[in-house]
């Protein structure tokens, strides 16, 4: 990402702000699994030197903003992209979509398509075209490392989603994937994520 997309972001009291004002429009626990994603992205982002960690905060902040309408299924994601875009945070928007499908193929969602038949075509599109970076990545692996009530290891993540969701065909594969993701970033730092949490592994949610 470049400078002038990050200057494009909120500030991180602005983030702040719009994630509150957002849970008193919808009350729920996904205002604090957002708040832990931001403490785990902005915890990777530290220790890598192309990223800045406080955009990562800001990214994890605003992934679920669109959830501000209300519940939903996959259309949050759509919401948000609208949200972040009506003041220019394009990044932001594109990861409010990305955080969802670290596979780039909208046919391994394993949620409900609950919006209609152009917004789906547009969600589609927007997701075999995007351009994902390392910020999108992140994003994506750290919703898997965020619950409500703190942070925990990916496959407690992944055990939580298939009670919630079943186990449907492109669950594997997104798992998969999100392994590559960790992988990928623990190359980078040189030890495992967990390691850099802000808290020891010892309380991590099990």
């Amino acid at each position: 990402m470049n400078a002038d997309n990050i200057q494009q972001l909120p500030s991180r009291s602005r983030a702040e702000e719009e994630l509150e004002l957002a849970g008193t429009l919808n009350p729920g626990l996904w205002t604090a699994h957002s708040r832990h994603v931001a403490q785990a992205a902005e915890a990777i982002a530290k220790k890598c030197p192309h990223l800045n960690s406080d955009s990562a905060y800001i990214f994890g902040l605003l992934h679920d903003i669109g959830r501000r309408e209300g519940k939903s299924s996959e259309k949050h994601c759509l919401d948000g992209y609208r949200y972040c875009m009506k003041f220019g945070w394009e990044k932001a928007a594109q990861i409010c979509i990305s955080h969802a499908f670290m596979i780039q193929d909208i046919e391994t969602s394993i949620g409900e398509f609950d919006v209609p038949a152009a917004d789906f075509l547009f969600m589609k599109n927007f997701v075999a075209e995007a351009k994902y970076d390392d910020y999108d990545k992140l994003i994506q692996i750290c919703d898997g490392f965020g619950t409500a009530e703190g942070f925990c290891i990916l496959e407690t993540r992944m055990v939580d989603v298939a009670l919630r969701y079943g186990t449907p065909p492109p669950m594997l594969p997104r798992w998969k994937k999100l392994f590559e993701i960790k992988a990928h970033f623990e190359k980078i730092i040189g030890t495992s994520v967990y390691d850099v949490f802000p808290v020891s592994k010892e309380k991590l949610v099990r």
